[in-house]
Order: structure tokens, then C-alpha cells, then sequence
């Protein structure tokens, strides 16, 4: 009796601490919000598209403008190292693959900091304090759900060798395309761990003849059109691309795909309105309109994007390939598939 009342007892002590620590985390926030406010504007660079939604959801519900410029994967590195260089960074948030902020953050360009609103974020999205991981590129079979039935999609990635596919399939080119070469190296990796089943899967799905395009972007247009019916895709285009009729190949094997990063800059001109930026990107009511309106796989918890069976498919982060890497894969893929 005598333990259970001293329970009680230090559970009604600790109540007070507990209104305290909620107390000084609301101070904070209002304080960032309050400097933010008074520096008037947030500048965002970010390699990601389409995400004007949670742009416009920040200005309306904090009141501060917020400047999205948009920068190819190419031209990340050069231009922000660049612009910091000469002490010309505009940016104050940076939104890039994994293995480019990795590359901002060892020339010292990256800020340290912990957003508080990613603390339900798995332990491996948050890299040293300075990138914090916030959804997966996530890329599946996607198919013309009018010229091809359910029954008859894949069920798993070595059906698309079946030879019914053949003159059917659209990709982006995997001799030069990285996010593509890394899926590849990603399916080696992670599904097939052995070389042999691997690449009789490469070079079946190279004897199908699948055509070639530039990225991902344009690889649910000839889907749409009924000139492919299937295509290696993402699935973020069901939603972003509707009503085009297209749907995602139900695989029994993860899907893959590659981690997305946002940090902040270390000069970043608006500091305070960068950290509310930040932690609102990471929030729930973000994520959700980022998964709900644009289609993305994100890692807010029990938030997906509103695409049947998406909620009970199992999505893992590949590892980031280097230059080398990249380089290298893209010749030998150049050569299994015969790309000019």
C-alpha cells in the first residue's frame, strides 16, 4: 500500500515537470516563429517537384513568404557551392539526394540542426544532426490499368522479362539516368542477392526492347497513351497524373527506392524562418498534404499517400551509389542493354 501511494506521489511531482518541458518547447517554437515572422521570408532550394502545396500551406498558416527555386540534380552542387563561396547563398533551406547534402555538409555549408517535429522519425532518417531524411523516391511497375488487367501484372519484378512484355515497356535509360542505375544495383542488393538470378533479370528485361527516355518524368506519358502498358515508374504519378489510368504492379517484394534530405544552410540569411520552414516540411500536416497531394512516400508515421494497397506495401531506402559507382554501372548497363 505503502508503494503504491509513494507511485502516486512522484507521479503527481513529476506532472509539474512535465507542463514545464511542454511549456519551454511552446516558448521556443513561439519565439522562432515570432524572429521568423520579423525576418519576413524563407528561401528554399530543393531538387524535389510539385511541392507548391505545402509551399502555400506554410505562407498561409505562418504569414512569412517562402521562395521555392528548383534546381536539377546536375546543378546542385555547383550552384550552391558556388553562391556560398563568393558569400552569395540565398538559400536557407536545401532540399537534394542524400549523397548531395553529404557532399554540402563536408564543405561546411550544412547548419547543425535536430528538428524537434522528427522526433517519430526512424533513428537512421536523421544523418549527423545536419540532414534529416523525410521520405523514399520510391519507384514500382506502373501500368495502363485499361489495356492491361490486375491478373495480369506482375506479382513479382522477373515477370517483366516474361517475353509478352516484349516492345511494351517504358524506363528511364539505365546508362545514364542515376536514380535508375541505383534501383538496378538496389534490385542486386537487396532482392535478388546473388549475380546470377540478378542478371538474367537485366538481360530478360533488356531482350523485352523496353524504350528509353531521359528520366522518370516522362515515363507515364506513353503509359497514358496506351503506346507502353507497363513501365519502371513511380508510383506518385497514380496520383499527380489522375485520371490518366494508371495503376502500380502489386510485387511480393519491397519496393525501392532512394532517401530524400532537407537541411539547412550554415549562412542561411533568414535562420529562425529557416527552422519554422524546416520544421513545418517535417511536420504531420505537411507530410500528409505532401503524400495526399502529390503522391509521395514520406516517413511521417502512419502518413501514405493515397494509393490502394500503398499503406500495406513494405518501402526500403537504397543505399546512395557513388560517382564512381554511378559511372561505372552506367557503362556495364550500357552494354547489357545495348543503349547507343
Amino acid at each position: 500500500m505503502k508503494k503504491i501511494l509513494m507511485i502516486i506521489v512522484i507521479s503527481f511531482l513529476l506532472i509539474p515537470l512535465n507542463f514545464l518541458s511542454l511549456g519551454k518547447e511552446a516558448k521556443a517554437t513561439s519565439e522562432i516563429e515570432t524572429k521568423a515572422k520579423a525576418e519576413g521570408k524563407v528561401s528554399f532550394y530543393a531538387n524535389i517537384t510539385a511541392v507548391e502545396p505545402i509551399i502555400e500551406s506554410f505562407i498561409k498558416k505562418y504569414g512569412v513568404k517562402a521562395e521555392y527555386t528548383r534546381l536539377s540534380t546536375s546543378k546542385f552542387v555547383p550552384t550552391v557551392t558556388t553562391e556560398h563561396a563568393a558569400g552569395k547563398l540565398m538559400a536557407d533551406v536545401l532540399q537534394a539526394p542524400i549523397p548531395i547534402l553529404e557532399i554540402l555538409a563536408e564543405k561546411g555549408i550544412l547548419a547543425t540542426y535536430k528538428s524537434p517535429v522528427a522526433a517519430e522519425y526512424p533513428a537512421w532518417a536523421n544523418k549527423e544532426g545536419k540532414i534529416q531524411i523525410f521520405g523514399i523516391e520510391y519507384i514500382a511497375l506502373i501500368y495502363n490499368k485499361e489495356l492491361v488487367k490486375p491478373a495480369d501484372a506482375p506479382k513479382k519484378y522477373e515477370d517483366i522479362t516474361d517475353p509478352k512484355w516484349r516492345g511494351k515497356i517504358v524506363m528511364p535509360d539505365p546508362s545514364s539516368h542515376a536514380t535508375t542505375i541505383s534501383w538496378l544495383v538496389g534490385l542486386k542488393e537487396t532482392i535478388f542477392k546473388a549475380e546470377e538470378p540478378w542478371l538474367k533479370f537485366l538481360k530478360g528485361l533488356a531482350a523485352n526492347k523496353p524504350m528509353f527516355v531521359a528520366s522518370l518524368g516522362p515515363t507515364p506519358a506513353p503509359i497514358e497513351s496506351g503506346e507502353k502498358l507497363i513501365g519502371i515508374s513511380m508510383p506518385k504519378y497514380i496520383i499527380t497524373k489522375a485520371p490518366a489510368p494508371l495503376d502500380w504492379a502489386r510485387v511480393d517484394q519491397p519496393l525501392l527506392g532512394t532517401p530524400r534530405g532537407i537541411a539547412i544552410a550554415a549562412k542561411a540569411p533568414h535562420p529562425h524562418a529557416a527552422r519554422l520552414f524546416m520544421d513545418y516540411w517535417l511536420s504531420k500536416e505537411a507530410m500528409k498534404i505532401m503524400a495526399e497531394k502529390v503522391g509521395e512516400y514520406v516517413l511521417a508515421p502512419g502518413t501514405f499517400p493515397p494509393i490502394a494497397g500503398m499503406d500495406k506495401a513494405k518501402v526500403l531506402a537504397i543505399r546512395e551509389l557513388s560517382d564512381n559507382e554511378i559511372k561505372k554501372w552506367g557503362g556495364e548497363f550500357k552494354k547489357i542493354f545495348g543503349v547507343p
